[in-house]
């Protein structure tokens, strides 16, 4: 197996908004299926999902579960773009994830929640302000001002975290998410990357440990490890490592609802991590108002 793993520290996190499609790790074995987990409740409006991943530890040549979690938004229209793991030249490669105004490529991994493989469902700016698609999010006992709801077609329960090599999702970009690719992005903030490296330093996040069932699947907001709504993995990972089979998703083409973004300030990238597979995008119509209390969701497939 060869690994490559640059910086655990702050100062490899922190890079410029331009390096957000460098690739911060290499390695030869594919990280293991996304686990099953249930999507905590929104703590608040202009808060994002950010789906949880695999990350891969060079030290102890081992991957760990960096848990989904609410992230406040860095700005007015920004949008986040999940990382992902891609084969190519003989090794599995991680690709950085990124705030931006329009959501990029991230391997047709099929992460849930409104991030089907292609795009994302799970919600949109309007006038400066998030609207939350139900039929994905986790909405809780109704402190969102703007919901709407808007079934999304997703591809099978397929739970492949990588795209490429042997059994990966079967996904290139399109000519608009190069385009996309191409655009200013912010990496991770500052609460993103000190999650990722709180769960670097829980040794029952680890993929040796809980083989594929990490304790803490994803948490109400970054770093909140002992929350009382910590989501679990719900079911046993039959594929650990790369046994899982191949997809190609469906692509659809979607209006854009975002606006452009104020300039942020710092920017920061973090080094790790793992994600999955694919379905199709869809444009709706906003419904405003007082939501009813909906339980957690389970992976946003439907």
């Amino acid at each position: 197996m060869k690994a490559v793993l640059y910086g655990m520290t702050f100062a490899a996190l922190a890079v410029s908004a331009s390096s957000h499609a460098q690739i911060s790790v290499s390695i030869g074995i594919a990280p293991p299926a996304l686990p099953i987990y249930a999507q905590p409740p929104i703590p608040g409006d202009g808060y994002m999902w950010t789906p949880g991943y695999w990350s891969w530890d060079g030290a102890d040549n081992d991957y760990y579960w960096v848990p989904g979690t609410w992230v406040s938004a860095p700005f007015v229209g920004a949008l986040w773009t999940p990382g992902y793991w891609g084969w190519g030249d003989g090794s599995y490669a991680w690709h950085r994830g990124y705030w931006g105004s329009h959501i990029g490529y991230y391997g047709g991994i099929n992460y849930g929640f409104g991030y089907g493989g292609v795009g994302y469902q799970g919600g949109y700016w309007n006038n400066g302000a998030f609207s939350y698609n139900r039929s994905v999010n986790n909405v809780g006992g109704g402190r969102i001002a703007h919901l709407y709801s808007a079934k999304i077609n997703s591809t099978p329960n397929n739970r492949v975290s990588y795209n490429g090599g042997r059994g990966g999702v079967r996904l290139q970009p399109s000519r608009a998410e190069q385009s996309i690719a191409n655009m200013p992005h912010n990496g991770p903030t500052a609460p993103q990357a000190q999650h990722e490296l709180a769960s670097h330093g829980n040794s029952v996040q680890r993929a040796s440990i809980n083989h594929g069932m990490p304790k803490v699947a994803a948490t109400p907001e970054p770093g909140a490890f002992n929350a009382p709504n910590v989501s679990g993995a719900r079911q046993a990972q039959v594929q650990r490592f790369n046994r899982p089979q191949g997809v190609t998703p469906q692509r659809m083409q979607a209006p854009q609802r975002t606006q452009a973004p104020q300039q942020p300030q710092a920017s920061f990238s973090r080094q790790p991590a793992a994600r999955q597979a694919a379905p199709q995008q869809h444009a709706t119509q906003a419904s405003h108002g007082a939501e009813r209390p909906a339980g957690p969701h389970q992976d946003g497939h439907r």
